[in-house]
C-alpha cells in the first residue's frame, strides 16, 4: 500500500469499482378525473422535466384509468391493481388540482384506497388552481403525514391566470424551471434514503 493510499486509508490498486446504482421509479399521479381537464397537460410537462433530469424512471400514473369505486362501496378489480402499481413505485409527484379549497374527491378516495404500498416513500407536490392550488396542497400534506409518505418542502405552483391560456392551454412561464428541477432532486435524494428503510 503506497504512502497515498495509506493517507486515505484504502487501497487504490486493488478496490473493486463501484456498481451502478438502480434508478427509483417515480410516479407522476393525475388528481383530477373529470371531463376537460388540465392535469394531463401538467403531467406531461413534469415527466419532461424528470426525463431530461434523468435521475429516475418517471411515468404517468392517471387515477381515472384505474375505475376506482368509492372506498367501503365495491371491491373492484382496479383496487388491487391500484396498490400493485404504487408498490411498484419507490416515491410520488402528485399534479394537484384545488377543488373548494382542497384535493379532487378522486384522489382522496384514491388515496384512502391503499395503505401499506404508500408507507416510506418520498413525494413531491406540482398544484394549480386560482391561487396556484396551495389550499389543496396544504390539505394533501397532512394526508400524507398519515399514510408515512415524506413530502418534500419545494412546492412549484400553477396559476390558472398565468399559466394557462383561457384557463384550459398550459403555457407554464420559464420561473418555475428552478423549483421544477429542485423537487425533482429532493424527491429522489428522499427516495433514495427511504428505500433503505423499507
Amino acid at each position: 500500500m503506497g504512502f497515498l493510499d495509506k493517507l486515505f486509508g484504502k487501497n487504490t490498486a486493488t478496490e473493486e469499482p463501484k456498481m451502478t446504482e438502480e434508478k427509483l421509479n417515480i410516479g407522476i399521479i393525475l388528481s383530477s378525473t373529470r371531463e376537460g381537464r388540465v392535469s394531463p397537460q401538467v403531467g406531461e410537462w413534469v415527466k419532461g422535466y424528470g426525463d431530461k433530469k434523468g435521475n429516475a424512471n418517471y411515468e404517468i400514473v392517471d387515477i381515472k384509468e384505474y375505475d376506482l369505486p368509492f372506498l367501503g362501496t365495491a371491491d373492484a378489480p382496479g383496487i388491487a391493481k391500484w396498490n400493485e402499481k404504487l408498490a411498484s413505485l419507490d416515491g410520488f409527484i402528485f399534479v394537484v388540482a384545488e377543488y373548494n379549497h382542497s384535493i379532487t374527491g378522486a384522489l382522496k378516495n384514491a388515496l384512502d384506497l391503499a395503505r401499506e404500498a404508500w408507507y416510506n416513500k418520498s413525494a413531491g407536490i406540482v398544484s394549480y388552481g386560482s391561487t396556484g392550488g396551495a389550499r389543496a396542497a396544504e390539505h394533501l400534506r397532512g394526508i400524507c403525514g398519515e399514510l408515512n409518505i415524506a413530502d418534500v418542502r419545494t412546492h412549484p405552483t400553477l396559476s390558472l391566470f398565468l399559466d394557462f391560456e383561457n384557463g384550459t392551454d398550459f403555457k407554464p412561464q420559464n420561473i418555475h424551471d428552478d423549483n421544477m428541477n429542485m423537487l425533482l432532486d429532493q424527491v429522489v435524494t428522499w427516495g433514495k434514503a427511504l428505500k433503505t428503510v423499507r
